[in-house]
């Protein structure tokens, strides 16, 4: 089993922004990934609230052995949640970090991510193609 988190905001996927973000819900391409990679239970997750993505963090690397692998969109919570940072190296399951635009081509502010440095990998500017682009990779592992 794998396990997306998408972090604050990110429920508002197709109606928020969508000239940055598209059209597509992520329920869309969750239907998606899941019809991509039948093979796999992938369980997903979201929450504006950083707590509750710390808490799920946790709850994945310590009490759900069955979870393989992360795919976090920490959203904005990438550029100063230390918090999360931690969580993620706290834990010895894979992550993968994820955004949908390329966070180098936008606010300065955003240039920077707390939490990809504890990831595997990070994965920006390729859409919601950049959420199938990391299962294909933890599920090769």
């Amino acid at each position: 089993m794998i396990c997306i988190i998408n972090g604050p905001n990110l429920n508002l996927l197709g109606r928020r922004q969508p000239e940055i973000y598209g059209n597509t819900t992520f329920e869309d391409c969750l239907k998606d990934l899941r019809g991509n990679f039948p093979d796999t239970d992938i369980e997903y997750f979201q929450s504006n609230s950083e707590g509750d993505i710390i808490d799920q963090i946790h709850h994945l690397g310590y009490d759900c052995p069955e979870c393989t692998g992360i795919v976090i969109n920490p959203g904005a919570y990438a550029h100063y949640s230390y918090a999360i940072a931690d969580a993620i190296s706290s834990i010895s399951l894979p992550a993968i970090e994820v955004h949908i635009s390329n966070i180098h081509a936008r606010d300065e502010f955003r240039h920077k991510s707390v939490t990809a440095p504890v990831c595997k990998a990070m994965l920006c500017g390729f859409g919601m193609k950049g959420y199938h682009l990391a299962l294909q990779y933890l599920i090769s592992l």
